[in-house]
């Protein structure tokens, strides 16, 4: 889906691009931070639900400094006396300038670069240094910001087409649930590899799960299913898994709760549950890029015993098989509500 036309990397706004730019994946696996993932809608005119995900940027980037500063800093050699408690709403003024400093110097060269029509796919990363930490004698209000470098990543993207038949993905369960889930850092992207071995060739996407009945989430998306109450396709609920269960606060999942309040479809946070999927009527995963895609089948083994398989073919398989087209609430959350919202919360580029 990631075309070749554009692969520019760009460091606190210094632009460089070549044949040998990096992939994304690659790029995230070679540099720790907390990072956030978006693409431009409308032929490049707008970055989608910007704000949002500075917001989230700037909470996993607190997170990670807070609880897991290996994550966030190239240097091992963590020395926890300096990382004094930084609050919320100065780790959102902090990220939110270095990010637009960043962007607005390297944006415009990107957007004379790509090919007319063609929408990009924006990765920034923020990566801390303690090398720079050299004669501070503690990390917090003003000094912060200086210990930290904005990469972005930006490259071609052609977005799927929602609701064309047979355009949905096919998902395994695969794995347990990811460490500090509430943020988004690129070790992850290492973390998951070992997953590729147990996924079937069809499988477009991996869930998690620690049970193997409760499902947490993509490993890069969140996972909605639509259930019945009972045995009357009168009465359902979305149901989502909770932040508290241990998955990523996703931009688009959120915008799926609120969409779901303000049009009063019922919505409740608890992890779908493999036991009662017979009573599953539609399901979706969302992510900033898919935007929402819906699915037409899930694999869940047969027994939870995944570590002693090497490789997919060593695993019984159960499945749940769905409607090769979206279902009517799928249909009614992308259509009718985000999409529209993607260009009303949409961060206008000049150009």
């Amino acid at each position: 889906m990631t075309s070749n036309s554009t692969g520019i990397l760009s460091c606190n706004g210094v632009v460089s691009y070549s044949p040998e730019t990096p992939s994304v994946s690659t790029f995230l696996q070679t540099h720790p931070g907390a990072y956030t993932t978006t693409r431009t809608h409308n032929n490049s005119s707008c970055l989608m639900f910007w704000e949002r995900h500075l917001q989230r940027l700037a909470n996993s980037a607190r997170i990670l400094f807070d609880s897991n500063p290996q994550l966030l800093f190239k240097s091992a050699d963590v020395i926890p006396s300096l990382l004094a408690p930084v609050s919320s709403s100065m780790w959102d003024s902090m990220i939110k300038s270095l990010v637009d400093d960043s962007l607005n110097k390297a944006l415009p060269v990107v957007l004379k670069e790509r090919r007319d029509g063609e929408e990009l796919a924006v990765t920034v990363l923020v990566e801390g240094d303690f090398q720079k930490l050299s004669g501070i004698e503690d990390v917090s209000g003003s000094s912060i910001g200086g210990v930290f470098d904005v990469y972005a990543h930006f490259s071609g993207y052609t977005p799927f087409v929602f609701g064309v038949r047979g355009n949905g993905v096919r998902l395994a369960v695969v794995g347990r649930g990811r460490d500090v889930a509430e943020a988004k850092y690129s070790d992850w992207v290492r973390l998951r590899k070992p997953l590729e071995k147990l996924r079937p060739p069809s499988v477009t996407e991996l869930l998690l799960s620690n049970d193997g009945d409760r499902i947490l989430e993509g490993s890069v998306t969140n996972f909605f299913v639509v259930r019945r109450k009972d045995n009357s396709a009168a009465y359902f609920e979305v149901q989502t898994a909770p932040i508290s269960d241990g998955v990523l606060p996703g931009v688009i999942r959120q915008l799926v709760i609120e969409v779901c309040i303000n049009k009063g479809i019922p919505l409740r946070e608890v992890a779908p549950s493999w036991s009662e999927h017979e009573l599953w009527e539609e399901a979706f995963i969302t992510s900033s890029l898919r935007v929402l895609q819906h699915v037409e089948s899930i694999q869940v083994p047969r027994t939870w015993e995944l570590q002693e398989s090497k490789c997919w073919d060593e695993i019984a398989w159960k499945e749940k098989q769905f409607e090769v087209s979206p279902g009517m609430i799928t249909k009614v959350i992308q259509q009718k509500e985000i999409m529209e919202r993607a260009g009303l919360e949409g961060y206008i580029l000049n150009r």
